[in-house]
């Protein structure tokens, strides 16, 4: 089976962690965010109208080559984060707060709109939705430094840009996991039915987006009936 799958979320969403997780059980190829080493993050943290410009490019930059290495992959290929979000939610939360200047914008947005026609479109969206307790929780403890500044009401802003993109999204199917209640680094038995509802989605492809179900997994680690 040959299949392009994104994964989408705010900032601790727990998208890398999704996407390891699948790919070690299941035995698909991950492509993960270049986050780790874009020279800019720290500085963008810290002084963000100064270097968003910087840092969205490199990431834009990388996320290309990412979704080519993916259209050509044979298998099932799980993605950390797309090329759309880099341009819908953060550039454009960025412009929005005066993070960015409206000539660095519109110079982003034209390498973006012509990129974005270059590459296919995945086979399918899995968007984790999470409320800013979440995330906020889930950043803290993986304790990176740069994210320390990262404040409530930015996080709030992104997840309303992800909302209306999400909403908008029609290139492809769109699963999603309601990462409140869908703790799967606490409780690894979540992966099989991500798993399955996300095969089931792909094979289906509905129209309009699929929100998995959050019945409780037992204690012994079964469904409840």
């Amino acid at each position: 089976m040959k299949a392009h799958i994104l994964v989408a979320g705010n900032i601790g969403a727990g998208k890398s962690t999704l996407v390891q997780a699948l790919s070690e059980r299941f035995g698909w190829t991950p492509l993960f965010e270049p986050a780790a080493v874009n020279p800019y993050l720290e500085d963008f943290y810290a002084d963000m109208r100064r270097w968003s410009f910087h840092s969205q490019i490199f990431f834009l930059t990388h996320r290309l080559r990412i979704h080519q290495e993916a259209a050509h992959h044979p298998g099932i290929v799980i993605q950390d984060r797309s090329i759309y979000e880099d341009a819908e939610i953060f550039v454009e939360t960025l412009y929005r707060q005066g993070h960015m200047s409206p000539r660095d914008y519109q110079t982003y947005r034209a390498l973006y709109e012509t990129l974005r026609d270059l590459v296919p479109p995945p086979d399918l969206v899995v968007y984790l939705r999470a409320s800013v307790p979440t995330l906020l929780a889930r950043i803290a403890r993986r304790g990176r430094t740069y994210e320390r500044k990262i404040s409530p009401a930015y996080l709030r802003e992104l997840n309303a840009r992800y909302e209306a993109w999400i909403r908008d999204f029609h290139l492809c199917p769109v699963m999603i996991i309601p990462a409140d209640e869908v703790d799967f680094v606490a409780q690894p038995q979540w992966l099989e039915r991500i798993h399955t509802h996300l095969l089931r989605t792909l094979k289906a492809a509905p129209a309009e987006p699929f929100i998995m179900p959050v019945a409780p997994i037992l204690a012994n680690g079964g469904d409840r009936p």
